[in-house]
């Protein structure tokens, strides 16, 4: 794959992963686990831009993040707040109206009557 094609690739994939990872925070998660869950999807996301992302995340008050100190290891969970659930609805909601049309525009087929 050329460079070109590397860095739309990338650009592509860098817009889904904050919906990818809102998915997966309707339970508690904490940072490995949540990349061994996306990795299991075929998602996979450097510890680099995860840690980061959800950071952000937290700062857009879309999640909620507590410490667990019972273990011998301390993890911190993250969770999406009411804030975020909702706004992970409006995005997944987004996504799939986009991906349709994408899909018929990428099958070639075109929905505009007026053409």
């Amino acid at each position: 794959m050329s460079n070109l094609q590397n860095s739309l690739t990338t650009e592509l994939r860098r817009g889904t992963l904050t919906l990818a990872v809102l998915s997966q925070l309707r339970t508690p998660q904490y940072g490995y686990s949540l990349a061994q869950r996306l990795e299991s999807c075929g998602i996979t996301i450097d510890q680099s831009t995860l840690y980061p992302l959800l950071r952000r995340l937290e700062r857009q008050e879309l999640v909620t993040s507590t410490w667990d100190k019972t273990e011998s290891r301390p993890r911190r969970y993250y969770v999406l707040n009411e804030y975020g659930t909702e706004t992970f609805e409006q995005l997944k909601n987004e996504w799939e109206k986009t991906s349709q049309e994408l899909y018929l525009l990428l099958k070639g087929e075109n929905h505009d009557e007026t053409n």
